[in-house]
C-alpha cells in the first residue's frame, strides 16, 4: 500500500523553538520560576531575598536579594544557555557532574524563563558604583545597558507576562490561589533550608512571610526558623534529631506523635541545604512511626541530610527536585535510627496542643471573663493545696510500682470534703504525673501535680505499658505463656481460620498458643502470661484481619509492631474498670518510666496535662 502523504524530512529545530521545549521542562508553573531565582540568589551570597508576586505570578514577578552582583559580561552570558559559574571542573580540566555543591549548575533558568516571557535583569556588582541592566522578551535579547544604581551590591530580577510565548501553557495551570500557595510553598522549604538567610514574600500586596536571617547556626537557631515557618505549635512539639553513621549525618526537627496531621504535605527533607521531594523519606518516616501512630496520621517532620557531594547525584532532573544516593540504605536507616532515637528520648512527653484543644472544648458556649475585682478574688483559695478538693485521695503518696491489673478492683466510693474541713496532705513528692486523686466514670484517673492536673485515660496508658513490656520480653527472652485451663475456641470463616494457623508457629514465639479445631474453628491454649485477663475471642478475629493485610513472604516478626499492638489492646485494662489508689499512683509511676507512654499505641495521647494558669483562664480568673 502506498503512502498517502510525503515522507517527513528531518530538519533542526529553530534555537527559538529549542529554547521553549527545554523551558517546559525547567519551567512548569510561577513556583518554578521562583524557586529557579531564589536558588540562584543563594548561590551568589545573598542573606537577605526580598520576593513579590501578582496575579498567582503570571503577571508579575520581582526577586531581588543582596548577593554578589555580576558585572557587564558576566549579565550577557548569564541569559545564554547552558552559560553557568557553578559547575565545578575536576583536575582532568573536565567539568565535575559529581561533586555539585550549588544549588544550581545546569545553566538553564534564565534562558529558559526569557524564551516564555518578558525578563529584565538588573544587577551591582558588590563594591562598584555602576549598575546594569538587560532585557529579554521570547528569547529575543536587547543588550546589555546602563541602569540606575541600587544602591547596594544585588541583583533585582521581574519576570512579567510569563508564558505569553507559550499561552497553550496557561490553560493547564490551576486558579490564581492555587498558584499562590505553590509559591508560598516553595519560599517556606527554602526559608526552612536556609535559616541565616532572610526571607521576605508578599503575594498581590499582602505579606506572607517574613523572617529574618538567624545569627548564628545553632540548633536553637534552626528551631526557630521552624517554628518561625510552620508555626510556634511545632516549635513547641518538636523533637530535635542529631545523628551521624559512616560520613553521613541527619539534623532536623520531628514532631511528637500527638502532634500529627492528616496527609503527609508537613514533611520536609532536605539534602546538603537543597529541598527535594524523595519517596525515601516517606517510608523511613512510616518506619520510624509505625509504632507510635495509626496508619491514617502522618508526624510533621523537617529534616537535612548532609554527606560528601560525590555520594548524591542531584543531576537527575531538570527541577533539581529529586536526587540520587549511592547507598540508600544507609540514608534510610539512618533516619529511621535517628528519629526512633528522638522519639525515645522524648519518654512520656506529650503534645502540648492536646491541652490547648481540651481547654477549647471545654470553654463554655458564649462564656466571657468576670469584670476586674469581680467574684474572682473572693473565690481564690488561700493556699494551690486548696486548689482541687481531695477525692478520696490516699492517705500518703504510694511508693512506685508495676501497674498490674489483676490487682484487686475495689475502691471506695468517692467523697467530697470542703476544702476547709480537708485533712492536711503529706508533701508532695515531685512528680511529673503527680498524685492520683481520683477515678471519674471509671476510665479516666485524675492526679495534682505542683502546679496543676493530669487526667489519664487508665485504657490507652495501659495498652502502651503492656505493648512495651511485651516488646521488651520479646527482645530479651521471649514471651512467657500461661496455659489456659479450658481452651477459648473461637469460630471464624475457613480462610480467616488458615490464615491464623499457617502462621501458628511465629504466634507461638509471642506467646500464642492455638491450634486447629474443626473446620473453620481455631482453639486458644496458651496466651501471654503478662496480658491476665484477655479478650481472646476479640484478639484472634482482629489478628485473622490483620494477617490478611500482610504480604504473605513477611514474617510476624517483621510485622510486630502491629501483632503485639493488638495483642496489648485486647489484654489492656478497659474503660469501665474500677482501680484502688495503689493501682491509680502504680499506673502513674510506670508511665513516667516507661518510653513513648504519652501516646497509646495508635497514636492518640494518654493523657491532658492542665497548668493552673491553664484552669483559671478557662474560669476567667486571669
Amino acid at each position: 500500500m502506498s503512502l498517502s502523504m510525503t515522507q517527513p524530512i528531518i530538519r533542526r529545530l529553530s534555537p527559538e523553538t529549542v529554547n521553549r521545549i527545554a523551558a517546559g521542562e525547567v519551567v512548569e508553573r510561577p513556583a518554578s520560576v521562583v524557586k529557579e531565582l531564589v536558588e540562584n540568589a543563594l548561590d551568589a551570597g545573598a542573606r537577605r531575598i526580598g520576593i513579590s508576586a501578582e496575579g498567582g505570578g503570571l503577571v508579575r514577578l520581582v526577586v531581588e536579594d543582596d548577593g554578589k552582583g555580576m558585572s557587564p559580561d558576566e549579565l550577557g552570558l548569564c541569559i545564554e544557555r547552558h552559560a553557568t559559574s557553578k559547575l565545578p571542573v575536576g583536575e582532568d580540566g573536565a567539568d565535575d557532574l559529581l561533586n555539585i555543591g550549588t544549588m544550581g549548575f545546569r545553566g538553564e533558568a534564565l534562558p529558559s524563563i526569557g524564551s516564555i516571557a518578558r525578563l529584565l535583569i538588573t544587577t551591582q556588582a558588590r563594591g562598584a558604583g555602576d549598575a546594569w541592566t538587560i532585557t529579554v522578551e521570547g528569547a529575543q535579547t536587547h543588550g546589555v545597558a546602563p541602569a540606575a544604581p541600587l544602591g547596594r551590591g544585588g541583583t533585582r530580577i521581574e519576570v512579567r507576562d510569563l508564558f505569553y510565548a507559550t499561552p497553550a501553557r496557561l490553560k493547564f495551570l490551576k486558579s490564581e490561589r492555587a498558584e499562590n500557595q505553590g509559591i508560598s510553598d516553595v519560599i517556606k522549604r527554602l526559608a526552612m533550608a536556609r535559616p541565616d538567610v532572610g526571607f521576605f514574600l508578599t503575594l498581590d500586596g499582602r505579606k506572607r512571610l517574613s523572617v529574618a536571617a538567624e545569627r548564628e547556626a545553632s540548633p536553637e537557631a534552626r528551631k526557630a526558623r521552624m517554628a518561625a515557618v510552620l508555626g510556634d505549635e511545632f516549635g513547641d512539639n518538636a523533637l530535635e534529631v542529631d545523628q551521624e553513621r559512616e560520613g553521613v549525618r541527619i539534623t532536623g526537627f520531628a514532631s511528637l506523635p500527638t502532634y500529627s496531621r492528616g496527609n503527609s504535605l508537613h514533611q520536609y527533607l532536605f539534602v546538603n541545604g537543597r529541598p527535594v521531594r524523595d519517596k525515601l523519606l516517606g517510608g523511613a518516616v512510616r518506619g520510624a512511626y509505625q509504632d507510635f501512630l495509626a496508619r491514617d496520621r502522618y508526624p510533621v517532620v523537617a529534616l537535612n541530610v548532609e554527606l560528601p557531594t560525590d555520594q548524591v547525584d542531584v543531576n537527575v532532573h531538570p527541577a533539581k527536585a529529586e536526587v540520587r544516593f549511592r547507598d540508600s540504605g544507609l540514608v534510610r536507616g539512618l533516619i529511621v535510627g535517628a528519629l526512633r532515637h528522638a522519639l525515645a528520648a522524648a519518654g512520656h512527653r506529650a503534645s502540648t496542643t492536646v491541652a490547648g484543644f481540651a481547654l477549647g472544648a471545654a470553654r463554655p458556649q458564649g462564656f466571657s471573663a468576670p469584670p476586674q475585682g469581680g467574684y474572682q478574688s473572693a473565690l481564690r483559695p488561700a493556699s494551690p493545696a486548696g486548689q482541687m478538693a481531695a477525692w478520696g485521695s490516699p492517705a500518703e503518696p504510694v511508693q512506685p510500682a508495676v501497674f498490674d491489673p489483676g490487682m484487686s478492683a475495689r475502691v471506695e466510693p468517692e467523697t467530697y470534703m470542703p476544702a476547709s474541713q480537708t485533712p492536711a496532705e503529706p508533701e508532695q513528692p515531685d512528680w511529673p504525673l503527680g498524685v492520683a486523686r481520683a477515678q471519674l466514670h471509671e476510665t479516666y484517673v485524675v492526679a495534682q501535680t505542683g502546679d496543676g492536673i493530669v487526667i489519664v485515660d487508665q485504657h490507652a496508658a495501659h495498652e502502651r505499658l503492656v505493648y512495651e513490656r511485651m516488646k521488651k520480653m520479646i527482645a530479651e527472652a521471649g514471651v512467657e505463656r500461661q496455659h489456659l485451663l479450658v481452651p477459648e475456641i473461637v469460630d471464624l470463616d475457613e480462610a480467616e481460620a488458615r490464615r491464623v494457623l499457617d502462621r501458628a508457629d511465629e504466634l507461638a514465639e509471642l506467646g500464642l498458643v492455638v491450634e486447629a479445631f474443626g473446620a473453620g474453628a481455631v482453639a486458644v491454649r496458651e496466651t501471654p502470661a503478662l496480658l491476665r485477663k484477655l479478650d481472646v475471642q476479640g484478639l484472634i478475629r482482629d489478628l485473622a484481619d490483620d494477617l490478611a493485610a500482610y504480604d504473605q513472604a513477611l514474617s510476624l516478626k517483621e510485622k510486630l509492631e502491629d501483632v503485639v499492638g493488638t495483642m496489648a489492646c485486647h489484654g489492656s485494662v478497659r474503660s469501665g474498670r474500677r482501680l484502688t489508689g495503689e493501682e491509680m499512683n502504680a499506673l502513674l509511676r510506670e508511665m513516667e518510666a516507661t518510653p513513648h507512654s504519652g501516646q497509646c499505641n495508635h497514636g492518640r495521647p494518654t493523657y491532658v496535662e492542665l497548668k493552673l494558669a491553664d484552669i483559671e483562664r478557662l474560669f476567667g480568673r486571669r
